[in-house]
């Protein structure tokens, strides 16, 4: 069985069984690989153990279900995602999402912190792994073609590695107060989701660039602004840009590039920006 299989099957297994109390030995056992194997893999991909993927793949779903089933109270959706008590759950939910389970739910519109890895743009052999993480979008294809002529906000963290220096923890917070960030300058009908590693794209209701430019000036007026860890203020600047995927045939993977090129171009154009003032 070859890398990219493996490692497609283990994502696969972590996934199916997010509402079971799984180790990494039982992926790695389901998977017919070792777990020193699996772990090797699993960080060079995505930079987390199995076991943190797993963790941040049942803290998403958990996001999810608060937004989507307000009948289940929060200590259903702790019990669910294998955690015992109502404590315990909202210790993990604040350590990823920076804030309690029942604020979440009473504040927030955004979900996909950790979308599931897509391995589809990566090669075999000697470059397995070697390009950009990628994370699969592809339940919202459906959207993105009935809002063909609306316009994306893309956006991406300035300087996450010295964040990430201080601490992955640190960086992770960093990433959740970007989705809190979009998600607080966008209207009720525009959906942010997780192009990257640090990359998001905001997916408006709109037809007007205008409506569009406001959200990410929105978003790019509060950079400097912090956001707290362990007691320090560690500020936070974002890039953002605009665009409208144009293409007649929307393909899906045709998008994804396309809101990632956009990103490239914001901090060209932004970095030279704050050089010249």
């Amino acid at each position: 069985m070859d890398n990219l299989t493996l490692l497609n099957l283990a994502l696969c297994y972590m996934e199916e069984n997010l509402c079971e109390n799984i180790t990494a030995e039982d992926v790695a056992r389901a998977c017919y690989c070792s777990p020193s194997s699996l772990q090797k893999m699993l960080r060079r991909l995505a930079h987390y153990s199995v076991k943190e993927y797993i963790i941040k793949r049942r803290l998403t779903r958990a996001a999810q279900d608060l937004l989507n089933c307000p009948e289940d109270s929060i200590l259903d959706i702790a019990l669910r995602y294998c955690y015992q008590s109502n404590e315990s759950f909202t210790r993990a939910f604040e350590s990823i999402w920076n804030c309690s389970p029942s604020a979440y739910r009473r504040e927030r519109s955004f979900a996909d912190l950790c979308p599931r890895l897509n391995l589809s743009e990566f090669d075999y052999g000697d470059e397995f792994m070697s390009r950009k993480k990628m994370v699969d979008i592809s339940e919202l294809y459906d959207l993105f073609k009935e809002r063909k002529d609306c316009y994306f906000v893309c956006c991406d963290i300035r300087s996450l590695i010295p964040i990430n220096e201080i601490s992955r923890r640190a960086g992770d917070l960093a990433i959740a107060e970007t989705a809190r960030r979009m998600d607080m300058c966008g209207g009720p009908e525009d959906l942010v989701f997780r192009i990257g590693g640090d990359e998001f794209a905001m997916l408006t209701a709109s037809e007007d660039q205008a409506y569009a430019r406001q959200i990410a000036d929105r978003i790019l007026a509060m950079n400097g602004q912090s956001f707290s860890f362990e007691g320090r203020d560690i500020p936070l600047s974002l890039y953002a840009d605009v665009i409208r995927f144009t293409a007649k045939n929307m393909r899906y993977n045709e998008l994804f590039a396309t809101l990632h090129q956009t990103i490239e171009v914001s901090k060209n154009t932004q970095d030279f920006t704050s050089e010249k003032s």
